[in-house]
């Protein structure tokens, strides 16, 4: 009988209102029928599903199915567009990061993330101008990134997860070294400035590249391609190569190229992710681990 109904229901203009209001029948085997047909269905389902986890109480069961089959549905459109993200030429560094947040906060506004982008861009713009060097540039980026805007490392709570979403790294103005360099290269390369991220065991800094070899005509030359690096958990203090070295030394870590040079933004994402499991096994959380570590694979 329920199995003509869902058919029924499936052809019909409400197909998925009628499938949420199986959701609570006592049979396993019919629920995981309906379940499975509600998943095909997709994002679509989602404002049913929530329309009627708030306004049809039909008991605990039902709600707690609701919520978990609102969640699976997430979960899928997130597995969905990573994958499309790791698959695209460009592989957006924003487009990335907003795609780990949604994991978190699947409601989150994206048109409010790009605007706060847009204003601190077209703050520091203002400021810009074509003879200027740099080290000028990045002077005036610091002051108002860091002073202007109020961006700071959150050493008070390191590893909390949510320093790892760009959403609310916007609105505090704490994160970590990595979500910090990724906010600050993305409006930097929006501006033509070639800032690009440093993947460096247990930190995370940028690279100032030499584009216009400016390098070679001094004393000094970086045989990686970069002018300077940037810290930006130390409010975007300017440092050479010798500290790089310094600092894998103090770790007793092999002096590798990719220690000093660019990375991807595939890599800035996978690191993003590995931190975020990292942040979630610190705090017991297995489920998210588990998820988090499959959205991880999909990265390549």
């Amino acid at each position: 009988m329920y199995s003509s109904f869902i058919f029924a229901a499936m052809n019909g203009p409400s197909h998925i209102h009628a499938l949420v209001k199986l959701i609570d029948d006592p049979d396993d085997k019919v629920y995981e029928v309906v379940r499975e047909e509600i998943k095909k269905c997709g994002a679509d389902a989602i404002p049913i599903l929530e329309h009627s986890w708030e306004h049809d109480y039909y008991g605990l069961v039902f709600q707690n199915r609701i919520e978990h089959l609102i969640h699976e549905i997430q979960f899928s459109e997130i597995q969905r567009q990573l994958t499309e993200w790791s698959n695209s030429q460009d592989k957006d560094l924003l487009e990335g990061a907003i795609l780990i947040s949604k994991y978190q906060y699947p409601g989150l506004d994206e048109l409010k993330i790009r605007e706060t982008i847009q204003c601190l861009r077209r703050d520091i713009w203002l400021e810009l101008n074509d003879n200027q060097t740099s080290f000028e540039k990045v002077k005036i980026f610091n002051r108002i990134f860091f002073d202007l805007y109020n961006f700071s490392g959150d050493s008070k709570h390191y590893h909390s997860p949510v320093n790892s979403f760009i959403n609310v790294v916007l609105e505090t103005k704490k994160g970590n070294p990595l979500s910090l360099c990724l906010i600050y290269s993305i409006v930097a390369q929006s501006l033509d400035l070639p800032v690009y991220g440093v993947n460096l065991p247990n930190h995370f800094v940028l690279a100032y590249m030499d584009e216009y070899h400016s390098n070679h005509f001094g004393q000094l030359q970086n045989e990686y391609g970069v002018l300077f690096y940037i810290n930006t958990f130390s409010k975007g203090t300017i440092f050479d190569v010798k500290e790089i070295e310094q600092f894998l030394n103090g770790l007793k870590i092999e002096h590798k190229r990719e220690f000093f040079e660019p990375c991807s933004n595939t890599a800035i994402i996978n690191r993003m992710l590995t931190n975020l499991i990292y942040a979630f096994k610190q705090i017991g959380n297995t489920e998210k681990v588990e998820e988090l570590t499959l959205l991880k694979s999909l990265i390549n």
